[in-house]
């Protein structure tokens, strides 16, 4: 352990001049310590707050903590989790986008039907993750080489991509062939583990790698905190910015294709309120609204807080309406903490 220790300059002290003194400060252990808890206060705080939740549900809801319900809470949540990682990408570069809800409900209402008119699986796999690309493309190069805001280029994504979705199933669902292989993504299981789990873990892994372990990671951040100075060093900021929203569009794809084959049907009313969610478990976990500092770590945590919360009411036989209430007040209470508590927090440990 070191410590601060003083010491004279200048040779012998003048007659009544007192000696220079100078102290040589060394940051100690529990000093840097105390600074890795300043920067990262919001995500240990949402991972206590989940620590306590489980606590909770586990002693005063019967069934929560058995093997069966805490796979299905994995297995419901993971739809959520594999967008809110690509989300996170988008909002560390203070962006949004408030389209996901409604291509997850394109994308599992197509699915059906080319299901339905022949499509070979594996082909109509592929055409609706592009799909999901290009809707991301669509919004990027409005928000990013237009310079439309994304809060308002997504928005309308959100009615078109809805509409859509409404249009082609005229508001019925379209049922899915359950002997078709393409229907053990969404409910298929490998070593008991359910699929959708274990693709969610792994976009998670591949997530955290590329935000904090990537030159991409830090254009991210940096096209979030500083654009016009990341430009100035020769990234292409307009690139950056278009690749995470078809990022985003592409895992929507996803979630929709996942909610669709677990469900065994595709329905234009999927994904209602599913950008809520998704936009929670983001700031939940600590990622900025504003841009400029994300948490991966954080968004899974605030993924599993929303799954537990909701899953826990429903066992509590707490209605389920008032789910979207508490995560509406969560999401508040979030922002609040992530522009006012936890910002002035990390002020005082710098």
């Amino acid at each position: 352990m070191t410590t601060s220790e003083p010491t004279t300059t200048g040779g012998r002290a003048g007659a009544g001049k007192p000696p220079v003194v100078s102290e040589r400060v060394v940051t100690t252990r529990s000093a840097r310590a105390n600074a890795h808890i300043g920067k990262h206060a919001q995500t240990i705080a949402i991972g206590v707050v989940l620590v306590l939740l489980l606590i909770f549900f586990a002693f005063s809801a019967d069934r929560f903590a058995t093997t069966g319900n805490l796979l299905n809470l994995l297995r419901q949540i993971s739809p959520t989790l594999i967008v809110a990682i690509a989300m996170t990408f988008v909002i560390s570069t203070s962006g949004i986008d408030l389209s996901v809800g409604s291509t997850v409900a394109l994308s599992g209402s197509l699915l059906a039907i080319v299901l339905q008119h022949g499509w070979d699986p594996t082909l109509a796999l592929v055409a609706i993750l592009a799909l999901g690309a290009l809707i991301g493309f669509v919004n990027g190069w409005f928000s990013s080489y237009q310079n439309i805001p994304p809060f308002i280029v997504t928005l309308a994504m959100l009615s078109i991509m809805r509409g859509t979705a409404l249009r082609a199933t005229e508001g019925y669902s379209t049922p899915i062939d359950g002997d078709l292989w393409i229907v053990q993504l969404g409910q298929g299981r490998v070593a008991g583990i359910p699929v959708p789990v274990i693709l969610a873990v792994v976009i998670a892994a591949v997530g955290w790698i590329t935000l904090t372990r990537t030159p991409f990671g830090r254009y991210v951040i940096g096209l979030g905190s500083n654009g016009e100075s990341l430009r100035r060093t020769g990234v292409n900021t307009r690139k950056v910015g278009l690749a995470v929203y078809v990022l985003t569009g592409l895992a929507a794809a996803l979630a929709g294709v996942l909610i669709a084959t677990r469900l065994s049907s595709g329905s234009s009313n999927a994904g209602t309120g599913f950008e809520l969610e998704v936009i929670t478990a983001v700031v939940l976990g600590g990622t900025s609204l504003f841009g400029g500092r994300g948490s991966m770590l954080g968004t899974i945590l605030g993924a599993l807080t929303l799954g537990v919360i909701a899953n826990g009411l429903v066992l509590l036989h707490v209605s389920p309406f008032y789910v979207q209430i508490v995560q509406g007040a969560i999401l508040l209470l979030a922002i609040f903490a992530n522009s006012k508590v936890w910002a002035r927090f990390g002020a005082v440990r710098k």
